[in-house]
């Protein structure tokens, strides 16, 4: 049986001892309101805690989850430019033309229910080489 971990997770061997002892709670999920429910709750935060510091998922890029919204949600280029205001507006955007302001973020997440961080991340830019 792994070692029973009573603290935050420092390390990977605490991250594997932490991930052996939450799965013998998946075959067997613990009452609510139990002291094993409360334990099970207890390594599902330290390991998510980990798991954001450890590994962060970064938001995606504004224009790609757009794309991935319009993918998911069966919207076309008319749609969004509907909520954008016009068609070629919303052909800038696609293209990089323009950027979005912050009427049209709040526009998109609010009809869309696209992530506000990913509507207002700064672009990402390239890495410059350096000059050798």
């Amino acid at each position: 049986m792994a070692k029973r971990l009573n603290r935050p997770i420092r390390s990977e061997a605490d991250y594997e001892s932490a991930l052996g002892e939450i799965e013998r709670y998946f075959d067997n999920e613990p009452k609510p309101g139990t002291p094993e429910a409360d334990r099970f709750d207890l390594l599902a935060l330290i390991i998510e805690d980990y798991e954001r510091k450890r590994w962060p998922i970064e938001p995606p890029d504004t224009i790609d989850a757009i794309r991935y919204r319009m993918e998911t949600g069966g919207y076309t280029q008319a749609d969004l430019g509907r909520v954008l205001g016009s068609r070629q507006r919303a052909s800038d955007i696609l293209t990089r033309k323009r950027s979005l302001t912050m009427r049209m973020a709040w526009k998109l997440h609010s009809e869309w229910d696209i992530p506000a961080e990913a509507l207002i991340a700064p672009p990402r830019t390239r890495a410059r080489r350096s000059a050798a």
